[in-house]
């Protein structure tokens, strides 16, 4: 096995989103800036592969303002990481990302494993990784809780609703992980100062054979609302009424609102 490859979304922070209460749009204007949670579990993954197999770890990314992640993306674990950062991926969605991703994968070359998360923390649409194993014409196993490298094949456990599902697949594959293939820590003081000395390769559109128009989104996402929830603030035991009272009062308004 030569080369193993980790793709990971930069994505905003959902901890700092503010609701306007006149127009229930979010505010990100104070959202920072994070690897999306998944991926930091799909990083993980690599970091266990590449201790199993001594294969060559690549992180690789695709976005607008997405080479900001590469010092915190090699603290991980990569030995290296190819960031594709253009502004016209601002808005891309699931079936441009995958094209991309696909571009960057076969410019790096060697690759034997991709691996992603089975969805971004930001929109999960879980569609990048399966989209990605199409263009690339390698399998696709989603679904994946844990990994163990048997020479140049994978033995799988896939966490479905109803069991546990072993598979055995060999290399190239795309693989799409769940949470439970490995904890992310938190990298250390000594990981974050190696960050700097590791690779962080920056690649452009043009180098991988594709124009902005390709890249342009099949979707446009036009407004993202908070719900609106309006409470009837009704204090059915107000002014000392009996539990019964307020029972029956609980009733008549369920009723009335065509619940019961």
């Amino acid at each position: 096995m030569k080369k193993i490859a980790v793709c990971y979304k930069w994505v905003l922070s959902d901890a700092d989103i503010r609701v306007n209460d006149k127009t229930h749009q979010l505010d990100m204007e104070k959202c920072k800036p994070q690897i999306s949670e998944y991926d930091r579990n799909g990083i993980e993954c690599g970091v266990q592969i590449k201790a199993a197999s001594g294969a060559e770890f690549v992180g690789v990314s695709c976005g607008s303002a997405c080479a900001a992640s590469s010092k915190d993306a090699l603290s991980r674990g990569p030995d290296a990481v190819y960031t594709l950062d253009d502004a016209v991926m601002a808005e891309a969605d699931s079936t441009t990302t995958s094209k991309v991703l696909a571009g960057m994968i076969k410019a790096i070359g060697d690759v034997d494993v991709v691996i992603c998360a089975e969805g971004s923390s930001d929109e999960y649409a879980r569609q990048t990784g399966p989209r990605l194993a199409a263009l690339l014409g390698w399998p696709s196993v989603s679904y994946v809780s844990k990994v163990t490298v048997n020479g140049d094949s994978f033995d799988l456990e896939r966490k479905m609703e109803e069991g546990t599902e072993m598979v055995t697949v060999p290399a190239p594959v795309v693989l799409s992980v769940l949470p439970d293939v490995g904890e992310a820590p938190i990298p250390s003081v000594k990981q974050i100062l190696g960050a700097k000395k590791k690779p962080a390769n920056e690649m452009n559109l043009a180098g991988i054979g594709l124009s902005a128009d390709a890249v342009k989104p099949f979707m446009k996402v036009e407004s993202v609302l908070a719900p609106v929830t309006e409470r009837k603030k009704i204090h059915l035991n107000a002014d000392g009424k009996t539990i019964d009272a307020a029972a029956a009062e609980l009733v008549k308004e369920l009723s009335a609102a065509g619940i019961l």
